[in-house]
């Protein structure tokens, strides 16, 4: 079942959806999903049933709080349309990797409150997919699993990669990759899997051949429904093995 709820951050309040599992006993493990860059819509609440129907409770949280209300966008579209490229871009810049961080601790508290008191994993997309590994950073004692999927930025040259954390990380890493990437070239995945490795991280990183950044989504436009299925795969052992 979802619920929406309220989030108290330390710089306002955040919307975000708790998804439980439907057909289960109660379970204590909790699942943070970190966004893709169009904000949590049906599209990401259908992928948490699925995982929270794995035996998880899932926390779908909006990262864009701070920017006011918003509609969520057409992943088909908004990149193409110029009037909501020039908002979504103003978005993302607005919501750093550390405000992000920052947030961590409030969404653990609330998966705390809706049941998780066990062992946290985190997942993210596209941009959410470098939250998850900082998130595993800056929580090490609590996150258990960490996953990427089409996540972009992740060994870049900028202060707040997340490759420049990969020594606090304890949790077990997965990082699927895009086939064809502009924002996860091949030099980033060969610079992360040697950050991981330096830093004694358990770690799995696997290129989808073929897959366009934004593959596992259901309404992207390049969605892909076996590579998604695959993801899901790869992503709920990952959560079966980890947690």
């Amino acid at each position: 079942m979802k619920h929406d709820i309220e989030i108290k951050t330390a710089d306002g309040t955040a919307r975000a959806a708790v998804i439980k599992p439907e057909n289960r006993a109660a379970t204590v493990e909790g699942v943070v999903m970190y966004m893709d860059a169009f904000g949590p819509r049906q599209a990401l609440y259908d992928m948490g049933r699925r995982i929270a129907d794995a035996g998880h409770i899932v926390l779908v949280p909006d990262l864009y709080y701070r920017s006011g209300p918003y509609e969520p966008f057409n992943a088909k579209t908004a990149f193409s349309d110029e009037s909501t490229k020039t908002k979504l871009r103003s978005m993302m810049q607005a919501t750093t990797q550390e405000l992000t961080a920052r947030d961590g601790a409030a969404f653990i508290d609330a998966l705390e409150a809706a049941g998780a008191t066990g062992p946290i994993a985190v997942v993210g997309y596209c941009m959410g997919g470098a939250r998850a590994l900082t998130a595993a950073a800056r929580y090490p004692d609590r996150v258990k699993a960490a996953a990427s999927f089409h996540g972009g930025n992740l060994a870049s040259d900028a202060d707040d990669s997340p490759h420049r954390l990969a020594d606090k990380i304890k949790a077990r890493v997965y990082v699927g990759v895009a086939g064809v990437d502009n924002s996860f070239p091949p030099e980033q995945s060969a610079r992360l899997a040697e950050a991981l490795r330096s830093g004694g991280v358990d770690h799995t990183i696997e290129n989808y051949v073929g897959m366009a950044h934004g593959w596992a989504v259901a309404d992207h436009s390049v969605y892909n429904e076996q590579g998604s299925e695959r993801h899901f795969k790869r992503l709920l052992t990952l959560l079966e093995e980890a947690l």
